[in-house]
């Protein structure tokens, strides 16, 4: 399967690039940063260039890459942990108009399967926008992944486990890959609590 991975170079795209590639897949990494595309290519996949907001860009990388899946899993998160709440309209703005964007792209590449990232829980305000999010990934008969909170290595939670739902984000990656023959639907990837 041809897939398009928005979100390659983040914290569950860099676990699922070689999943994919040892699955056999053939993936574009997608990523706004240039200095980040040795990187893909040497995880054996196609750097892909371009900003989710930019959508004409998007678009012609997207059906360049012509594939059969295009893969969501885009944030925008800070680093530091103690900054989340100031990054929060930011990350709403992924989950609105970069999830249009990318839907319209899909569209536009003739994608036949879409799959999107969400969150296994109810966050303290922007509910909203995780509802529409996933509202708008199930209207294209698309997969909605709600992943628990993620902890191990490159996660906000590397020594210390957070509240449930949560799961370690190698799990998490590993868990993905049979949902790339999903029927559309929501599926939540946490550990038991």
């Amino acid at each position: 399967m041809r897939i398009f991975l928005a979100g390659a170079t983040g914290v569950i795209g860099t676990r699922l690039v070689p999943l994919l590639i040892a699955a056999g897949h053939e993936v574009a990494g997608m990523t706004r940063s240039a200095a980040k595309a040795d990187q893909l290519r040497a995880a054996g996949a196609v750097p892909a260039i371009c900003d989710v907001y930019d959508l004409d860009a998007l678009t012609a990388a997207v059906v360049d890459f012509r594939p059969d899946m295009v893969m969501h899993q885009l944030t925008d998160l800070p680093d530091d942990v103690a900054r989340l709440a100031e990054s929060a309209d930011a990350n709403a703005r992924i989950r609105t108009e970069g999830t249009r964007n990318l839907i319209a792209a899909a569209h536009a590449a003739g994608a036949k399967r879409f799959l999107a990232q969400s969150i296994a829980w109810e966050p303290a305000r922007g509910g909203q926008v995780i509802h529409d999010h996933d509202a708008a990934v199930l209207a294209v008969d698309g997969v909605v992944v709600k992943y628990g909170q993620f902890y191990g290595p490159g996660t906000y939670y590397e020594g210390e486990l957070p509240p449930h739902p949560r799961v370690h984000v190698d799990v998490a990656a590993e868990q993905t890959i049979p949902l790339l023959d999903a029927s559309s639907g929501v599926v939540i990837i946490a550990d038991a609590a």
